[in-house]
């Protein structure tokens, strides 16, 4: 079935939700085309429901993207991020990188996003080693802290005015991110720290992280030992999709939720996050997330793309 400009393909899971249209290798699938779709039958409805799109694109203010899986995977961009994401700031769009990883700093990322000839600074970067800073300094300014993480958190919290303890009848928080070189030391400190009246505050709750030849491990790992072993779930999660990060991020844009659309590679923490804060949210299939893991979720995106590469297509109508 074909217009003169677009080949609708078949209708993919949840049937009622989404259509595919295409045209040059970009996708577009929505659950918003379903009464366009009744009224007017699959040709005309996605063909009405395209201008639509471009429409809300356009009205759009704020661009909020999650980098790995949707920027890119490792050392590899992701076809067409670069274009589109600099495309949006020359039309004077506001975009933030939002990352749930903590393993870099703020300033690897604008040098790592510099190297793919994307713009950013400091103030397009948000983690949640600044988030838990921020945090930290209006909970508990003078919490002495036990890090489960790798050099760049443990040197921003340092820097924020903040001691780690030498002994775990010290600690007053444990603080749980994704550490590389976790270990049953790391484990027992924490343990013995918690046992002792410590809180435990993670960074992040992501299972796996991808990378150019699939994923690997992240955050979960460190919160599930740790939970295992002092049984209790954490006290405060602070990334994505934590209320903590939204508001940061719309603190950032100085925008408001609608203004905003959420893209990344994970329903369960980019896509969960945008719709609790009252965003867009576009899902793209370029990371983790595949269209076989949309069976059921309760966190169903407004959008699911193939990659970034569609949020600017410029086919004519």
């Amino acid at each position: 079935m074909a217009t003169s400009n677009y080949s609708i393909g078949e209708i993919v899971m949840p049937k009622e939700f989404f259509i595919v249209i295409s045209k040059n290798n970009v996708n577009l699938r929505s659950r918003h085309i379903d009464k366009t779709k009744n009224a007017l039958g699959a040709e005309q409805g996605a063909y009405v429901f395209l201008i639509e799109w471009r429409v809300q694109m356009k009205n759009l203010k704020g661009y909020i993207f999650d980098l790995d899986g949707t920027v890119y995977l490792g050392k590899q961009l992701i076809e067409g991020a670069d274009t589109t994401i600099n495309a949006l700031l020359n039309e004077g769009k506001k975009v933030l990188f939002l990352t749930n990883k903590t393993i870099e700093s703020r300033q690897s990322y604008v040098k790592k996003l510099h190297g793919f000839n994307i713009q950013a600074n400091l103030e397009n970067i948000l983690n949640p080693t600044v988030t838990l800073i921020d945090y930290l300094k209006e909970h508990h300014p003078h919490a002495t802290l036990y890090v489960i993480g790798e050099q760049p958190i443990k040197d921003e919290l340092t820097l924020a005015g903040f001691r780690e303890g030498m002994a775990p009848a010290e600690v007053d928080i444990v603080v749980l991110s994704w550490d590389r070189d976790f270990h049953y030391d790391h484990l027992n400190f924490a343990y013995q720290s918690i046992k002792l009246g410590a809180k435990m505050i993670a960074t992040n709750p992501d299972r796996t992280c991808p990378v150019e030849m699939g994923d690997v491990p992240d955050c979960a790992g460190m919160i599930g030992a740790v939970e295992a072993v002092v049984g209790r779930k954490i006290d405060v999660q602070i990334g994505k999709p934590s209320i903590l990060t939204i508001k940061a991020a719309l603190k950032l844009l100085q925008l408001k939720p609608e203004e905003c659309v959420m893209i990344g590679d994970r329903v369960e923490t980019d896509i969960r996050m945008g719709i609790e804060a009252g965003m867009r949210t576009a899902l793209v299939l370029s990371g983790i997330t595949t269209e076989e893991d949309l069976r059921g979720t309760v966190w169903t995106p407004d959008y699911v793309l193939d990659s970034v590469k569609g949020l600017m297509s410029e086919e004519k109508l």
